[in-house]
């Protein structure tokens, strides 16, 4: 990136090679989108930052079989108060035509699922609750971009740079755990099209 060249860090679980290697210009038809939200707890100078990122899955023809791909749409990332990433978040279910908004509920418990409905009763809304470390619930994702089944859709840098220099006890990485839940609810455990 502007002529430095980019090594990868020890103990990340990606690298930028592999990103690149998959990206894509545009998706193709998406049969589910889903906003994936890591809320932090305060919006203050300093504070974490709160992780909206927008994925989701279609068909890709490849290796001659259609496959199911998952897409990653968008990152939308950033410090804000709480009705601000509410409105963000909500506001991307009619850009993306997304289906539901998934939340990570371990630090603020019932607060993702208020803040949304304040301000929108009728927002679709799953809690997800990490019972597992983030390495561990990144595991799954990663093996997914290994094979070749997750794509960017153009460059996303602030996700990336995250993705590619975190490390386990660094501090939490927001946008990547926002990443890591929505793909883990469009694609892992659910059959591929070519296991039907």
């Amino acid at each position: 990136l502007s002529g430095e060249i980019l090594e990868d860090v020890e103990g990340a679980i990606w690298s930028l090679g592999q990103i690149d290697a998959l990206r894509v210009r545009e998706a193709p038809a998406l049969s589910r989108v889903v906003v994936a939200i890591d809320p932090a707890v305060t919006s203050q100078e300093g504070s974490d930052e709160t992780g909206i990122v927008v994925a989701g899955v279609g068909e890709c023809a490849c290796k001659g079989q259609p496959e199911t791909h998952g897409f990653v749409l968008a990152d939308l990332s950033g410090r804000y108060s709480p009705a601000a990433w509410a409105r963000r978040a909500i506001g991307s279910l009619d850009t993306y035509k997304a289906d539901r908004i998934i939340g990570e509920v371990n630090n603020g418990g019932d607060m993702i699922e208020l803040t949304l409905r304040t301000i929108d009763r009728s927002v679709p809304y799953k809690a997800v609750h990490a019972s597992r470390g983030k390495v561990t619930r990144a595991e799954p994702v990663a093996a997914l971009y290994e094979q070749g089944r997750i794509h960017h859709v153009g460059s996303l840098p602030k996700l990336e740079d995250q993705m590619t220099t975190w490390t386990q006890g660094m501090a939490s990485p927001d946008r990547m755990d926002a990443l890591v839940w929505a793909l883990t609810e469009l694609m892992v455990g659910v059959r591929t099209l070519e296991w039907a």
